[in-house]
């Protein structure tokens, strides 16, 4: 699998509101006020704290109307949280990559964004090996309400159901499937589902998914980019 690494440089500002779900504004060091883009479809609840100290990152296409975008905020409990979805599955791919995660090495093929199941779902890695087929499906997850306690979803999420019912149909086909909670919160220890959220999400996660568990395993990956963070 070749490496999946990315590198990218923050810049800091401050967080001045996150509205219409995919934008915010933000103030530079320089007093200038801009509009970025918020990359995050959920309500990205506990993350918001008005003023605090965010980052963001630049793009040079021309081809977007915001060329900046929201990448790291703090929390109103002072922690750090990766707004960024898609960053978590660039985290997951490496750590894949360089074998961190030890329950998913020794496949010799990785595939992102396959098709799959009758729900035409998209899985996030579609991991092979000879006679044998692993679907990974990653989830980020910002939600702290509790102290060390992350909580997922942070809205209601019909496709977070509709995942699960994919990977329950692969492992009834013979495959395995695996459910990977990317943490990007420094003040986050464990995770579980958010009932009070999404009563609907956490019943079919603790049922017949989580019947088939036999374990849930922690896995270290990698600190937020030190560029711009000081």
């Amino acid at each position: 699998m070749p490496s999946h690494s990315q590198s990218f440089q923050l810049f800091p500002a401050h967080l001045v509101q996150r509205y219409k779900r995919f934008l915010a504004d933000i103030i530079l060091p320089n007093g200038d006020s801009i509009t970025v883009h918020c990359p995050n479809t959920g309500s990205m609840k506990n993350c918001i704290q008005p003023m605090s100290s965010c980052w963001y990152s630049t793009s040079t296409s021309t081809a977007r109307k915001y060329p900046n975008t929201l990448e790291v905020v703090t929390t109103p409990s002072g922690d750090l949280a990766g707004i960024n979805t898609s960053r978590s599955n660039h985290l997951v791919a490496t750590a894949i990559c360089d074998g961190i995660i030890v329950e998913l090495q020794g496949y010799d093929n990785v595939r992102r964004e396959v098709v799959y199941g009758n729900e035409k779902s998209r899985i996030d890695f579609l991991l092979e090996r000879e006679n044998e087929k692993c679907f990974v499906e990653v989830k980020n997850v910002t939600l702290m309400e509790t102290k060390g306690q992350g909580l997922f979803p942070d809205a209601v999420s019909d496709r977070g159901a509709k995942h699960l019912r994919e990977l329950m149909q692969m492992v009834r086909e013979g495959h395995r499937a695996v459910l990977l909670y990317c943490v990007q919160h420094t003040g986050i220890r464990s995770v579980e589902p958010a009932d009070t959220i999404d009563p609907l999400y956490g019943k079919t996660l603790r049922g017949k998914f989580c019947k088939r568990q036999r374990d849930f395993k922690k896995h270290p990956l990698y600190p937020f980019p030190a560029s711009g963070l000081d």
